[in-house]
Order: structure tokens, then sequence, then C-alpha cells
């Protein structure tokens, strides 16, 4: 044991002298001990000098090993990065090679119709000659291409295809061809002037509309706000009202500036069941005298219509009956009185027998009428996608839904003869707009009741 442990601190000093050369002070001339003899001290000097110098060694390795695995790994990630890179560009060379093909070969393409990128309208080329020129620039400027995973619109439900742009078209052209033939037999083409006040216009955007008020006339002054540059964010929490908004981007234009506008761009408006209408503006209005800016109005009407003597045990109702809503518009029209534009009739209010809409929207068939507007005005990028979850709710229909309901429960407080009365008001627009007006008598009372 203590012959190995002799040798090996032998080694050590004979390997600590070659790696420091001149620094064993203990050492003789002659390569033996000093005149001190090799003591346990020495030896331990001796040691710790060897120690000292091995530890190096090794963190030097440990260093060259972390160094090349680093040098591995930033290999391996730049030799992905290029893979994915390298994939990327030839998908891209592939899709453009195709929609060159496909564009090629279709005649109503997104390239020669300057609709969105997956070019579902077939509307001919000649038609879209007749916008402003800024309408085409900024067509170009909104299109993108469409990775073909969002057909969803409006509502995250409903999807827009072929078949429902066929189906549009089919009603819009048979809403017109009824509307012209009503106005013709009526002979009230030209008789009202047009209502140029109520028209938002937007030259830009090629497209005009009548707002008809209860009428999904909340969810368009959305979308021409947005054209008017208000972000989505913005419209989400200002307390501004809708309309206000509006109008200071696009201010109520002169007859003569709708008229020069109107045959250059794509003009609707949107119509509702008129009863439907007329009940939901007084629910909203008048009703319980919840809007304070009709309070007014409720108050006199209750105060001209309503009776003396309600019936016994009945309670008195606060705020005009529906019944003496009725009663009051009745006697406003006879008077020759300005309707509200909450309840004024369609007819004389966006006058469509003296304007040649291009396109006449209904709330029965909301979502697909709205988003064919959209696409013929090359719209989809604005407004596409941009509705909110709350304003999306509306689109469904569920107020319309929830009138449409009501209508026998509120139609049964009135007798025949006010009914004919009220529908010599509305029965024009029931019949431009082919609506049902006969099934009303079925729910109101009968002439002998009470």
């Amino acid at each position: 044991m203590f012959n190995k442990s002799a040798t090996f601190l032998k080694g050590a000093g004979a390997a600590a002298t070659a790696l420091c050369p001149g620094g064993g002070s203990s050492i003789g001339p002659a390569g033996g001990p000093s005149s001190g003899s090799l003591g346990s001290m020495g030896e331990k000097q001796r040691f710790r000098k060897v120690s000292t110098l091995l530890p190096p060694v090794k963190l030097l390795s440990k260093r060259r090993c972390y160094l090349c695995v680093k040098i591995a790994v930033l290999v391996v990630v730049f030799g992905l990065y290029f893979m994915l890179l390298l994939r990327e560009s030839m998908s891209a060379l592939t899709g453009s090679s195709t929609s060159t093909t496909s564009g090629a070969s279709s005649p109503f393409s997104s390239s020669a119709n300057g609709v969105g990128a997956e070019g579902r309208l077939a509307r001919p080329v000649k038609q879209r000659h007749q916008f402003p020129p800024l309408l085409h620039q900024q067509q170009q400027q909104q299109q993108s291409p469409s990775d073909g995973s969002n057909h969803s619109t409006l509502n995250p439900v409903y999807e827009y295809s072929d078949e429902m742009n066929a189906a549009a078209e089919t009603d819009f052209n048979e809403r017109r061809m009824m509307l012209w033939n009503v106005c013709a037999e009526h002979r009230i083409i030209g008789k009202y002037p047009p209502n140029a006040w109520e028209f938002f216009i937007s030259p830009g955007h090629g497209i005009a509309w009548c707002n008809i008020f209860k009428a999904a006339s909340s969810t368009w002054m959305y979308y021409f706000n947005i054209l008017g540059g208000y972000s989505v964010q913005y419209l989400q929490r200002t307390k501004a009202s809708p309309i206000d908004l509006a109008r200071k981007r696009f201010p109520r234009p002169t007859a003569t500036e709708l008229n020069d506008y109107i045959s250059n761009t794509i003009s609707f408006l949107i119509v509702r069941e008129p009863f439907e209408r007329l009940l939901s503006a007084y629910r909203n209005k008048l009703e319980g005298c919840r809007n304070k800016y009709y309070k007014l109005l409720g108050e006199q009407i209750v105060k001209k219509f309503r009776k003396a003597h309600p019936l016994k045990g009945a309670k008195t109702p606060h705020g005009p009956t529906f019944r003496e809503f009725l009663e009051f518009l009745v006697s406003h029209y006879r008077s020759g009185g300005r309707f509200d534009e909450h309840w004024s009739p369609v007819y004389s209010f966006c006058t469509p027998c003296s304007i040649n809409f291009t396109l006449i929207a209904k709330m029965e068939t909301f979502q697909r009428d709205s988003e064919y507007i959209i696409r013929q005005a090359g719209l989809e990028t604005l407004l596409l996608n941009k509705m909110s979850r709350y304003k999306a709710r509306w689109i469904t229909n569920r107020s319309a839904s929830d009138t449409r309901n009501l209508i026998p429960r509120y139609f049964a407080q009135i007798d025949e003869k006010l009914l004919t009365d009220v529908l010599e008001i509305y029965q024009l627009d029931f019949e431009l707009f082919g609506y049902n007006s006969t099934k009303y008598y079925s729910y109101v009372q009968s002439p002998d009741y009470g």
C-alpha cells in the first residue's frame, strides 16, 4: 500500500514539474530533495499543484461538448426552416397556376367581376362598368385570396352558396316585376316625389340605401358606419347614436344629388310585412310609455282616444293601447298629417314607384339578401364577418319572429271596421311587396263583439 502511494506521488511530482518548469523551488540542482528532507508538507504542496491543474482540463472538454451540441441544434433548426420555406414556395406556385387556369375558364371569375376571390356572383361584366372608377379601385384594394375554410358571413350558422345566390337573383327579379306592375295598376308611377332626406349614399362604394325604420335599419346603419371609417371596436364601445355617427360621414343628400348618384350605384331598400313593422314600432315607442322621446305623444293619444269608462275590473294600462294607437293613426291620416318615420308607409317614405331601386330586400330573407347586396357591391372585405356577436343575434330575425307570434293577440283588440280603416293606409304596401292582408280579418273581433 505505501509503495503504491509513493509511486503515485513521484509520478504526480514529475507531472507537476513538466507542466510548471522552474516552479519547483524545493528541488535541488541535482534533481534530488533539498536540504529539507521530503516531508509531509512538501508532499501536500505538490499534490495541491496537481489537483489545481487537472480541473480546467475537464471544464474545457465539457465546454467543447456543449458547443458541439448547440451547433448541431442550430443546424437542425435552420434545416427544418429551410424545408418549410421551400414547401410554402412550391404551394404558392401551384396555387397561382391553378387560379390563373380557373380565371381564364370562368366567365364570372373574381378578376372579371371585381368581387370576392370565391367568385360566387354570376353578374355580367358589362353591368360592373356602370360604377364610378373609385369603386373599382377600392374593390381591387379590398380583394384578398380566400383559403376556402370560412364560408360563414353574417351569421356563423348561415352558409352562402351558388344555389343561394341563384335563388336571391330570382327573388329580386320577381319583386321588381311585382312592384312595377302594382305601380302601373294604381297609376302612381312618379306620383310621390323622391324622399332624398332618408337616403344614405356612398358614391365611393357604389351603394345607396333608403332607410326604412323598424326594418333592419339598425343593422345597415352599423354597416354604413363601417363604410364611413369607424372601427368595429369604436362602434361597440361608443354611446353615440348610430344614425348621428352615420350622418357625419354620409350627410342627407338633396334631390339633385340623389338623382345624380342613383343611376350609378346599387340602390336598395329592405321591406317588412307592414303590420309586423307597425306592431314593432308600437311596442318599441309607445307601449307602456317606456320610451321617453315618445312619452308626450303617448299621453296625447291616451287623452284623445281613451274611453271615459273602461271595462269593469280591467286594469287601466299605462300608455296607449294598440287599439288607441291605431285609432290615432286613422285620425292622423284622414287629417292629412305627416307620419312619424317609424310607421310611415313605405310607398310614400321611400317612394319605390318613383325610384328604380336595383334591389328590394326583405326581412324574411334578410341574411341571404344582405350578403347578396354586399357581394354585388364588392364590399366583402369591408363588411362580411365584421358583425359582433351581439349584432349577429339580431340578424337571426329573433325580434321579427317574436313580433310575428304576437300579431294575433294584439289584433284581437280591434274590430273589423278599425282594421279596414288601417288597411286604407297600408294596403298599398301589402300589394307592392307581395304580402297578404286578408289573414288579419281572422284575428280581429266580429262586428257584434261586446
